[in-house]
């Protein structure tokens, strides 16, 4: 062992006696009480430093050594000496181990040395009490030392007891808390049980609720094709009645031509209503086929200026750029036909003054290519709170610009439909006063095929008009 500082000099006593081993137990118990440690620990101490006393002390010259270590790790070291005799007992040695955490003997070495750490609750001045209780007689006789060790063990055996009772106060208080958490699992299993009942029960309900809706939009999207369709035959009577009196019959008065326009103009109107009923309840239902093929940029642009330049307000300019070259694309022509006519439509019909314009731009993104047409106008905005509903089928935006500018609220919801079945992707940002821009991206191949077998209807039986803002 390293003595880092000695606070005294070292006491040596002699080990020659029964009566110096009980003298050593006496001392190690006096030396115990001086660094503070407690009644248990003082008893082992002694007991230990008692056994490996009277196991040297018929050997030559036997002595005991205590000293006092200070600085970075206080101690106190207690050191046997013999100079012939035999090696110390395997049964004292693991005895004294069993007592104290710092036992040393080297074989031969005539030497055991024992190191007993300061306790957290030692005194300031453990090192002049330590030196005062060793420099102490510490001789008893035999019966005095008999005393003293039944006085300890009494007060083991009290404290030994105190403890088992102890002991057995908290394996009760466990035992009832044991008991609690039992009676609360089994609680919390029987509330549980119970909520996974009614979540199976919610969860059937929710699905029955979930079959019963996709059973009516399925239903409804049959009645608007059945209803579109059986309309547009009598619709396309009266439409066709009108104009071959108007072109043919010269006996009639002009308030009699102004009734007939105006019967064969709202035979148009409602004629295109149906048109945009049907397209929406194909698409919904999946049968609107995708034939893809290659598309005339330029042709199809300038059909759009062509057909849609007499329905813009007198204040209002459409202005379709024309690409040169002219961008290639794969895709369905008449479903990308109706997306932009319903796009400017919209557009148009919202828009007194200023311009509606159509760009496109061909750009890569994630290894794509993609073509862009953007859609803008100096219209009357959307407000942001108005950005998701819009593109619900048959919402119309509150307020007085609605005034003369009848619709269904459809061209929107097809036009996004018909980009996402065309694998493409439709964005709109608007400003309330300072218009709306729509955005269109397209890829130039196909992305996906459609789900429907049924074949396209031509285009001049769905002409469809733009979305009711």
């Amino acid at each position: 062992m390293i003595v880092d500082e000695v606070a005294w000099h070292p006491l040596t006593l002699p080990l020659a006696t029964e009566q110096d081993v009980f003298a050593l137990r006496r001392q190690a118990q006096a030396l115990g009480a001086a660094i503070g440690l407690d009644r248990q620990d003082q008893v082992r101490l002694a007991t230990a430093l008692s056994e490996l006393g009277r196991d040297r002390f018929p050997c030559g010259a036997a002595t005991v050594t205590f000293t006092a270590r200070t600085g970075a790790s206080p101690a106190v070291l207690v050191t046997l000496h013999w100079t012939s005799g035999p090696e110390p007992s395997r049964d004292s040695l693991d005895l004294a181990s069993r007592l104290l955490p710092h036992i040393a003997h080297t074989p031969g070495s005539h030497r055991i040395e024992v190191e007993q750490p300061l306790p957290g609750t030692a005194p300031a001045d453990w090192s002049g009490r330590l030196r005062d209780a060793l420099r102490a007689d510490a001789r008893t006789t035999v019966a005095e030392d008999l005393r003293a060790q039944t006085r300890d063990l009494i007060a083991s055996l009290e404290e030994t007891r105190a403890q088992r009772e102890e002991l057995q106060r908290l394996n009760e208080e466990l035992e009832e808390t044991n008991r609690g958490v039992l009676a609360l699992y089994t609680e919390l299993s029987q509330e549980l049980e119970e909520t996974n009942r009614g979540v199976v029960a919610l969860y059937a309900e929710l699905e029955d609720k979930s079959q019963q809706l996709s059973d009516a939009s399925e239903a409804k999207s049959r009645f608007w094709a059945n209803v579109s369709h059986e309309l547009r035959t009598p619709v396309n009577a009266v439409v066709g009645l009108t104009r071959l009196l108007l072109s043919e019959t010269s006996a009639l008065t002009d308030d009699q031509r102004r009734q007939l326009s105006l019967i064969g103009s709202s035979g148009d109107t409602l004629l295109s209503l149906v048109g945009e009923l049907l397209d929406v309840a194909k698409a919904e239902s999946g049968q609107l086929q995708i034939q893809p093929a290659p598309v005339d940029l330029r042709v199809l642009l300038g059909q759009l200026h062509g057909t849609l330049r007499g329905t813009a307000a007198p204040d209002v300019t459409l202005t379709i750029a024309d690409p040169a070259p002219a961008p290639r694309i794969a895709t369905d022509e008449i479903l990308l036909t109706r997306v932009l006519r319903n796009l400017l439509s919209n557009a148009l019909k919202f828009t007194d003054h200023g311009e509606v314009r159509l760009d496109l731009r061909a750009e890569v993104r994630d290894e794509q290519r993609w073509l862009v047409f953007t859609v803008t106008d100096t219209g009357i905005g959307i407000a942001a709170d108005q950005h998701v509903r819009v593109f619900e089928e048959f919402y119309q935006v509150p307020g007085p610009h609605q005034r003369g500018r009848p619709g269904t609220g459809l061209g929107l919801p097809y036009a996004r439909r018909l980009t996402d079945l065309l694998g493409g992707v439709l964005t709109l940002d608007s400003v309330p006063g300072r218009g709306t821009t729509v955005e269109v991206r397209m890829p130039e191949l196909i992305g996906r095929p459609a789900a429907a077998q049924a074949p396209h209807p031509t285009s001049e039986q769905h002409h469809a008009q733009g979305n009711d803002r």
